[in-house]
């Protein structure tokens, strides 16, 4: 199975995987499940660890080379996506996370997610813990 995984989620496998669940650990680790990350989450990362923000600092550019190197496939982010979070309902009003439901949407991919407001869309979001 294929799973588009949220920024946060993405940090804590890439760097800091003692925040996730065995059972999360185990589903990212299955050599069965296809991992991808969003050109949005890089974006989200170079945006905020510019800010300062302390839950952002990693070096965008060696995250990326980690993940590829790990077998993640990165989700460009395309027109269809952007036109999509414009159907979206107005239940979160963060953009990077509006982006990555919609292009799990449109690509029929599940967005693993540890975030409670993201879980309120309607399409295929696992929530993790």
């Amino acid at each position: 199975m294929a799973f588009l995984l949220d920024t946060h989620l993405l940090l804590w496998a890439a760097s800091d995987p003692r925040r996730l669940t065995p059972e999360s650990q185990a589903l990212l680790g299955n050599p069965a499940t296809k991992l991808i990350f969003s050109t949005a989450s890089i974006w989200e990362v170079v945006i905020k660890n510019a800010l300062g923000r302390s839950d952002f600092r990693v070096e965008p550019r060696q995250l990326r080379d980690g993940l590829v190197q790990n077998g993640y496939s990165e989700l460009a982010i395309r027109s269809k996506h952007a036109l999509a979070v414009g159907l979206l309902p107005p239940i979160h009003n963060d953009p990077f996370d509006r982006i990555l439901i919609a292009q799990a949407q449109v690509e029929n991919l599940t967005l693993l997610t540890t975030d409670n407001k993201v879980i309120r869309y309607p399409g295929p979001i696992q929530a993790l813990k």
